[in-house]
């Protein structure tokens, strides 16, 4: 692949960076003409033709975008092949849409979302975040998310996006991804709490809150939840779990690009009351570094989301959480609990899941008991 192509008004890359880095923070008003003459046209950026089929149901199956409607497209230099794909379907569609690369607005890691991709998507119906996540980062994107939930966008948050999920996760059939997710929705809003245990040791027991609701994040997007694609998961924020968490999967945010699939050097959490107690691994540094983590601040370490993926089209863990966590089985996230979408009242400037492998789960309530999954497969219908 050709290096991508930039709209430049003069100038070069090494003074295109300059001004990103100003931008950053009080940047003049020439300093801001200058970026925007410098921005790249992401209609010109090559791509790959296999991204096609999954660009495409990202646009019209996931986000069902309308010809009417305006679109905020964000994405980074990692990313920009994947982004331009996507630009393709949406000009191809002919509706509105303003493109942004971030390194080009500000520099990395973000301290905050740039203004100017705030500013477009307060007149934006839907938006799509396809970026690789650096440390540190999570306000930039809450920033960005609040903006969804108070508008109620239809938002595609892609984090870590690579080509393989692309020629992979997002080539699934979504319709039938959904016709599952809803079938297990219906059965854990009747459940008070979910038993999980794998091969490699998991076993945990999760009590379920009734005030706080279950949503899923099947692939079709709405304006009641925003969603990561590929989607497929039926998630909430649990009451309590206790137990056993072995994680031989991944684990997420910027850790999961550093220590990638964890078969051989499994983390093993220790939970107690909805809370870390104890952490062990093989990967020493792994192991202090994901402690470091989920104490950042007084709910890191704290059971914020519990999830069942339903992703049947994704059949192997691959070492990327945003795919990997829609794999079947159940995933949790330690931190921030999405108080605005599942009801919990705490909040917590981190957000971490981790993934597990060959789950046996079971709902329960007054009623009994209802095993749902066995080794790895789901036991219901759509």
């Amino acid at each position: 692949m050709k290096d991508v192509e930039r709209v430049l008004d003069g100038g070069n890359d090494a003074e295109v960076q300059e001004t990103a880095a100003s931008a950053g923070e009080e940047s003049s008003a020439p300093a801001r003409a200058a970026l925007r003459a410098a921005r790249t046209n992401l209609l010109r950026v090559p791509f790959p033709e296999e991204f096609c089929e999954g660009a495409h149901n990202a646009v019209t199956t996931c986000l069902r975008i309308r010809a009417q409607e305006k679109v905020t497209l964000i994405t980074d230099r990692a990313c920009i092949a994947i982004a331009a794909s996507m630009a393709m379907e949406l000009d191809n569609l002919g509706c509105h849409w303003q493109g942004f690369v971030l390194e080009e607005l500000a520099p990395r890691p973000l301290e905050g979302m740039p203004h100017e991709v705030l500013e477009d998507m307060e007149s934006s119906d839907v938006s799509i975040f396809a970026v690789e996540v650096q440390p540190n980062e999570l306000r930039s994107r809450m920033q960005m998310t609040d903006v969804v939930n108070r508008r109620r966008m239809r938002h595609a948050h892609m984090v870590n996006i690579t080509p393989e999920i692309m020629m992979q996760g997002m080539r699934a059939d979504f319709l039938a991804i959904d016709k599952l997710s809803q079938a297990v929705l219906d059965k854990v809003r009747k459940a008070t709490y979910v038993r999980a245990t794998t091969p490699a040791g998991t076993d945990i027991h999760a009590q379920m809150n009734p005030a706080y609701r279950w949503f899923k994040t099947s692939g079709i997007i709405s304006t009641e939840k925003w969603g990561n694609l590929p989607g497929g998961e039926c998630f909430t924020a649990p009451e309590e779990v206790n137990g056993v968490f072995v994680v031989d999967g991944v684990v997420g945010d910027f850790l999961c690009k550093e220590y990638g699939l964890l078969l051989d050097q499994p983390l093993t959490i220790h939970i107690e009351a909805n809370r870390i107690v104890r952490v062990s691994s093989p990967n020493k540094k792994l192991e202090k570094d994901f402690w470091n983590y989920t104490h950042t601040d007084e709910n890191s370490d704290r059971v914020g989301e519990f999830a069942i993926g339903t992703n049947i089209g994704v059949t192997e863990v691959i070492g990327n959480i945003l795919q990997d966590e829609k794999f079947p089985g159940v995933h949790i996230a330690f931190g921030d609990p999405y108080g605005a979408h599942t009801g919990a009242r705490w909040k917590s400037s981190t957000h971490i899941d981790v993934v597990g492998l060959r789950f046996n789960i079971w709902l329960g309530n007054a009623e009994g008991e209802e095993q749902i999954m066995r080794d790895g497969e789901f036991l219901i219908g759509a």
